[in-house]
């Protein structure tokens, strides 16, 4: 699930250390490596849900030779988008939902998520800023993403509580992170320093 690297759209809380346009760069890199490694991993068709419209440039570049299926994200809050994807995605083995957000995503990690929903209803792996990065699920449930706090700390905590009531089973991998704010901008730029993108840069 993405959203068009349009300046002043995507990663707004960046835009103060990145300029709308550096922040938008930005995207179009985790955009383009999160849609490549979802490939790479093969673990069955891979749709990319865009907003808000599939006609973006960067989201036609995805295609790969029409490897990717671009649809447009329903509308409504996160959970109603997920849900939705989920819902219109069915796959006999379940559906893995990643966003964009998280560089340190790997084809292994992927694989491992898909293969765990063999023994669970649904399989997670959180973030460390208290949300999660993959939310995976044999079978399409509304509850699983209602009156959820989405963009807080309480996203992961709630889902737990969420399954539980569900009498699901589900797995969890250790904490990812994301990149939302300057010190993860800092992270990503440690790891990878091949990102530069243009934008302000702040005073020392």
């Amino acid at each position: 699930m993405a959203k068009a690297p349009v300046p002043g759209l995507a990663k707004t809380r960046l835009i103060p250390r990145l300029g709308a346009d550096g922040a938008a760069a930005l995207q179009t890199w985790l955009l383009r490596r999160t849609v490549a490694i979802a490939v790479a991993a093969d673990v069955g068709p891979v749709t990319l849900w865009c907003t808000p419209e599939v006609d973006h440039p960067d989201f036609s570049a995805c295609r790969g030779g029409r490897q990717v299926v671009l649809r447009r994200q329903a509308d409504g809050d996160l959970g109603a988008r997920m849900h939705a994807a989920v819902a219109d995605s069915p796959a006999p083995a379940g559906v893995l939902v990643v966003g964009t957000d998280c560089p340190v995503l790997t084809p292994g990690l992927l694989r491992r998520a898909a293969a765990s929903l063999d023994r669970n209803d649904a399989t997670v792996i959180p973030a460390e800023d208290g949300g999660y990065v993959l939310i995976g699920m044999r079978h399409p449930s509304r509850r699983v993403f209602t009156d959820i706090d989405w963009g807080s700390e309480k996203v992961m905590g709630q889902t737990r509580v969420r399954l539980s009531e569900m009498g699901w089973r589900w797995s969890e991998f250790a904490p990812l992170w994301d990149v939302d704010r300057e010190e993860d901008f800092r992270r990503l730029s440690d790891l990878f320093p091949d990102v530069h993108p243009p934008g302000r840069q702040p005073v020392p």
